[in-house]
């Protein structure tokens, strides 16, 4: 069976804002509130859920572990949906279970820095000497989702989910653009490390809990992990062959 042709301009953001190229840093991730507190009234956590957003009550059930309330889980649900959306190809990053994986992500190892030299003195690095921020990346990224926030409170006057894609967009290329202030770290430096993370998410296999029924892998027609190819090895046409998880790998 020949190959199927695949559009793979799908990703509307990463084309239009130049970041499809862009450097990643911050190493591979496999190895304060939002809310009340940012917008300054009580009602960000109860706002109309954004497009994109329909299976995320369904996908609520799976439970936090480093985010600890729904209202900035939100934030990132949909900041990480703008950089991998949903289409007639497949899944986004909600459909894929990618906020989630990011969120068990920050509550381990990665997000701990814990693997890491992290002590001083710290400097502004180059763009080639990779991590060089005090911050530990969970610490990074509420500060990031904190700024979403504050963007579009500060830009619209809503909060980050209430955005059309438009004024999401906006906010996350301000980013891009490093045309933002963070503590400890630029705005280009997470941007990039958000951009990472989903992206992994995307395509990471699904015991780390992204690539929800390996959807990321078929768009890519990506077999995952088989124990053999011996069926297809001689074989000089295109093989479409069903992924597998390494948590099936005995099944």
């Amino acid at each position: 069976m020949a190959k199927k042709e695949k559009n793979f301009s799908r990703r509307d953001f990463l084309k239009t804002s130049g970041i499809a190229t862009g450097a990643l840093i911050g190493g591979g991730l496999i190895g304060g509130l939002i809310g009340s507190n940012v917008s300054g009234n009580s009602g960000a956590g109860t706002a109309s859920p954004a497009p994109g957003t329909a299976n995320q009550g369904q996908m609520s059930v799976r439970g936090l572990q480093f985010f600890k309330n729904d209202v900035e889980f939100q934030v990132l649900s949909q900041a990480a949906e703008r950089i991998f959306p949903e289409d007639d190809l497949g899944p986004g990053a909600i459909g894929l279970g990618v906020p989630y994986f990011i969120d068990q992500q920050l509550a381990g190892a990665y997000g701990e820095n814990s693997k890491e030299y992290m002590q001083g003195p710290f400097f502004e690095g180059e763009s080639t000497q990779g991590y060089q921020s005090r911050l530990k990346r969970n610490e990074m990224f509420r500060q990031g989702l904190i700024l979403m926030q504050t963007e579009a409170q500060r830009r619209f006057n809503k909060d980050f989910v209430e955005l059309d894609g438009g004024q999401m967009d906006e906010i996350l290329t301000a980013f891009q653009e490093d045309e933002l202030e963070m503590k400890g770290v630029s705005s280009l430096f997470f941007f990039r490390l958000f951009r990472m993370a989903v992206l992994e998410g995307a395509y990471a296999d699904p015991i780390y809990g992204g690539n929800q029924n390996m959807d990321g892998w078929r768009m890519k027609g990506f077999p995952g992990h088989q124990a053999s190819y011996i069926n297809q090895i001689e074989s000089e046409e295109f093989a479409e062959i069903e992924p597998k998880s390494i948590g099936n790998m005995n099944h």
